[in-house]
């Protein structure tokens, strides 16, 4: 194993960071050999097979293509659960993980009933429906690989989840929604501008849909969901954003605007201004 990954090493450098070189070597054992962090410490004087050699020669080549390491593996983890990851939905990121953690800590209901919209893989839904066991947690999305994704998803999980098709920008199809305690959102956010400063690994291989509004119209997504849960929140739920960092005091204002109250927006663990909670008072 030792030369396999000294292998990995001078293959990836240049590309990664030496950090993320070590991670990515991590997963790669981890998902060839089912190793553990502990076993991959103690099992590097193991011979590896031709195949497995063969198995690593081919992820090392894509990852140098800049493809992600989580479509590579077909797998990704979030808020401490595994997930399927298929090229066409958006790969979970750590910041959303503090959502969900913002939203656990601040529920008080014993059986909320909770709409993620936009779902993608379903980890915010899931991770919620995880974490709050008598929740009734409704997911949807636009895409039918997002909806398809995210319900292999609650089955890989034992989730209990209704993942279905709907068109917030369009509100179609036509879908009977219940009263809801909380709504939920990580909609694209990042304008076409800010494209020149993303990563190659972004750009080429996650999907445009989950990930840009136009420039003239960055509020797009947040503007329509606020309106959609003024008919649809009951009085004192709460609607939760995760935000582009630029647009914070934009969503402060027209959610004001549109009456929502106790507006708190949040940094994320980078010092980033990245989520908005208000509430329907």
């Amino acid at each position: 194993m030792k030369s396999g990954i000294a292998s990995i090493r001078k293959e990836l450098a240049g590309t990664f960071p030496k950090g993320e070189i070590e991670s990515l070597i991590f997963l790669i054992f981890e998902k060839i050999k089912g190793y553990s962090r502990t076993q991959f410490l103690l099992a590097k004087d193991d011979e590896l097979s031709e195949k497995e050699l063969g198995e690593i020669d081919k992820i090392v080549s894509r990852l140098k293509n800049h493809e992600p390491i989580q479509y590579i593996l077909g797998e990704t983890e979030f808020y401490g659960l595994q997930f399927y990851a298929l090229p066409g939905v958006l790969i979970p990121r750590p910041e959303t993980e503090e959502l969900v953690q913002w939203i656990i800590q601040e529920n008080k209901l014993l059986a909320p009933t909770i709409l993620d919209i936009g779902t993608g893989t379903g980890s915010i839904a899931i991770s919620l429906s995880k974490n709050l066991p008598e929740s009734n947690v409704i997911a949807c999305d636009i895409s039918p690989i997002c909806i398809e994704t995210a319900r292999r998803n609650a089955e890989l999980n034992s989730a209990q989840v209704s993942v279905i098709e709907y068109d917030i920008l369009n509100g179609n199809p036509e879908v009977s929604f219940p009263e809801l305690d909380l709504i939920v959102s990580n909609p694209p956010y990042i304008r076409e501008t800010e494209k020149l400063m993303m990563e190659k690994n972004v750009l080429d291989f996650e999907p445009e849909l989950a990930l840009f509004v136009p420039d003239e119209k960055p509020l797009i997504f947040y503007e329509r969901i606020t309106d959609f849960a003024l008919f649809h929140l009951k009085k004192t739920g709460s609607l939760y954003f995760e935000i582009n960092e630029a647009f914070g005091s934009d969503c402060i204002k027209m959610l004001r605007q549109k009456g929502f109250s106790d507006i708190e927006l949040k940094k994320d663990i980078n010092g980033k201004d990245r989520m908005i909670r208000a509430k329907l008072l």
